[in-house]
Order: C-alpha cells, then structure tokens, then sequence
C-alpha cells in the first residue's frame, strides 16, 4: 500500500491551526486540526491514508514492519521467542487483514468519555490494531497471557495479531516507542498516541485519566494539540498497558 499524505495539505491544516484564536482560547471545547506530518510515521507498506473532505480514512493490512515469533517459519521477518522467558504463543500466526477507521480532521473531546470495548480501538504506526487493557469481558489482562506476548506486546487471536502493551526493551525493538516520545497510533477517536514521554523527553505531570492533555508534540509544529500518551503506570507485573482508559472524544467504528 502507498501512503497518500499530501504535504501541503499538512501544511495548511496546521496553518490553520495556529491562527485560530478559538482554538486557542477554547481549547477543551473545539477541535484542533490534527498535525498530518504524524502519518509520515504510519508504515507505508500496510498502511494507506487518504482524505475526504473533513475526514480522514486509515487503511491497514495488519501486517507489521517488525520482527515477530507469530510470523509464518518461512517468513524473513520470523525470529524466536525473546521476551517474558517463555516459549507461551497463542494461536495462529501474522496474516493479512483489513482494518479501515475515518476519524475527523479536527477531533473535538466530547461531553463524557466511552468505556473501550473488546476488539479494535485504534491503529498503530506498524499497521497493528491497537487493543485496551482486557482479554475478556471482564477479563483483565492476567500473568498467562502476558506469557503469550512478544517483545512489541503484541499476540495472535481471533481477529489477529493485535497490540496490548508497550514493547519491552530489547535490542530487536528497533520501531517500537519503550519509554520516549513516539508516535503510537491514532486511537478511534481520531486523537494520537504518543510513548510515555513528552515532546521535551519529561514524563508529563497533567494527564487525565486517559493519558490524555493539551501539549505540543513532535508534529504539532508547536501548536498545543489534545493527544494521548501511555501513562507511566506498570500493570499486570511488570507490563504496562498501551491505553486503559475512557476514550474523550467520540469513538468512530473499525471494521
């Protein structure tokens, strides 16, 4: 798939961005454009992004950019078990899906926050679908199946190979946000995920419950944009969830 980001579309939305005082001035109650130089980051070998008006489509295939012992044995990208001590996989293997979320230009936080379900709730920038913090209806996340993850947090299940935690430091995480400020993915509501870190490399000190503030990021141009961070919070051991809280805008469907 090629990426379809046109730079000065970027430009003018961010453009646009800084020079709307409303934005500004009422920032929790009004949509600032999303910085679209943070798509450059999605990979573009399984991910498509394309524009619409007022929307934006994001396209994935699922397949990631990184090594993985749920690749097939005869693919270059298979590589043995290496984190958690255990030889643990779920079943099935990386294979190509189709997952497509439109989400807003400007996404605007919304009255309450939703409660995240099972499945889908966002894209990362490898092209996996990003998952919350349950494996099953009222199921968190448990010791046996963090046994099943890989070191980018990621396992195999019915609707694929899917990310629930943050990737753990080791040397094959060449892609993976550990403990900085990366791009994530973009989550349903059309906001970004970003690393535990800050743009300036702190761990910021104002998040919501979400993970969630206004900051500059490393594609907002300096523009004070809403966006989520992984909050530096370990779970579940010794593990920390991607994203385990209420989404603040209004969710859009994955399908």
């Amino acid at each position: 798939m090629k990426n379809l980001i046109l730079p000065l579309f970027t430009i003018l939305l961010l453009i646009t961005s800084c020079n709307d005082d409303d934005n500004t001035d009422n920032a929790t109650d009004e949509g600032i454009a999303t910085p679209l130089s943070a798509f450059d980051e999605f990979n573009q070998d399984a991910v498509t992004i394309s524009f619409n008006g007022n929307e934006i489509t994001i396209e994935s295939n699922g397949l990631p950019n990184h090594t993985s012992p749920y690749w097939p044995d005869d693919n270059p990208l298979h590589i043995d078990k290496v984190a958690n001590n255990t030889d643990v996989l779920t079943p099935g293997l990386i294979g190509e899906r189709s997952y497509t979320l439109t989400v807003s230009t400007a996404p605007e936080l919304a009255a309450t926050g939703t409660t995240t379900g099972l499945g889908a709730i966002g894209i990362s920038v490898t092209g996996v679908p990003i998952f919350n913090d349950q494996e099953g209806n009222n199921r968190p996340i448990e010791e046996v199946i963090v046994e099943t993850f890989d070191y980018a947090g990621a396992h195999n299940g019915p609707s694929g190979y899917h990310y629930h935690i943050e990737s753990f430091d080791v040397p094959e995480n060449t892609t993976l946000s550990f403990d900085d400020e990366k791009l994530v993915g973009i989550l349903s509501d059309g906001f970004l995920l970003y690393g535990r870190r800050d743009f300036d490399g702190s761990y910021p000190t104002d998040l919501d419950a979400s993970g969630g503030h206004f900051g500059v990021t490393p594609h907002s141009d300096g523009v004070e944009v809403y966006h989520y961070h992984i909050i530096n919070e370990f779970a579940f051991g010794n593990v920390i969830p991607l994203f385990a809280g209420q989404l603040q805008g209004t969710p859009n469907a994955i399908f």
